[in-house]
């Protein structure tokens, strides 16, 4: 029988003074296991997108939940029948999610997050709790929001993340008397850009936690709202929300 390839993908902002030691403990583990995929580190803190047999990914956790700094995370899941790696890297980077704005410290304290349900049932009912009309802001590249998105999202075609705060300051007139919420794939891009928000005065503003996959996973397939599939990183191309390889980004 063909053992499956699970999928995690994770993030965490958090101090990290240690990156040379930190990158080679965690890719030798992750080698041992089997493991391929991507493990960016930063002053900042760390991106993760893994695969890998289920055992390979277990040890690989358990060597990150002993960190006192990454205890308690708990990585996105899907599962796949082939590798959609192929290769290991874990690199250290100057930001896990490269934004160019030094001052937008995630680790120092989060945005408003959004729970994946509660979205759901704001996209449903028309509205927020507090009867405020919604906008939803797509933090993603623009080839991504191709592929999907949700319906009637404010998407400024952007090529490169980097160019988010600058839209958002030219487009901020444009969000009065809604109520924000940004998102993307994993949840990485839409916290840094809540905090943008947030500095532009925003008050009405979320991110949505955990991003389009948590979206997909606690809504169980369901996914009000959304259209078409969710581009990712890696050989799948695309995810259903179900979290399967779309037909047309199958390998």
């Amino acid at each position: 029988m063909t053992t499956r390839i699970l999928n995690i993908a994770s993030y965490r902002f958090v101090p990290l003074d240690d990156l040379p030691t930190l990158r080679e403990r965690l890719w030798q583990r992750a080698d041992a296991g089997g493991l391929k995929g991507t493990v960016l580190l930063a002053e900042e803190g760390i991106n993760l997108c893994l695969a890998g047999p289920p055992e390979g990914v277990a040890a690989w956790r358990a060597l990150l939940d002993a960190d006192a700094r990454f205890a308690g995370l708990v990585p996105k899941e899907s599962w796949s029948d082939t590798q959609p790696f192929k290769r290991l890297k874990v690199k250290v980077k100057r930001e896990i999610i490269r934004m160019n704005q030094p001052a937008i410290r995630p680790a120092a304290g989060r945005a408003p997050a959004l729970p994946a349900t509660t979205l759901a049932r704001w996209i449903t009912q028309g509205h927020c709790d507090e009867g405020r009309p919604l906008k939803l802001l797509d933090t993603r590249n623009d080839f991504e929001v191709d592929a999907g998105g949700f319906e009637g999202a404010v998407d400024w075609r952007l090529r490169k993340f980097s160019d988010f705060p600058t839209a958002l300051a030219t487009h901020r007139d444009e969000f009065a008397g809604h109520t924000v919420v940004s998102y993307c794939t994993g949840g990485i891009r839409c916290e840094k850009a809540a905090l943008v928000m947030q500095q532009l005065g925003l008050d009405h503003s979320w991110q949505l936690e955990g991003g389009i996959l948590k979206y997909f996973e606690d809504t169980a397939g369901a996914a009000p709202g959304w259209r078409g599939h969710c581009f990712v990183f890696d050989e799948r191309v695309e995810l259903d929300p179900s979290l399967q390889a779309a037909a047309e980004g199958s390998t």
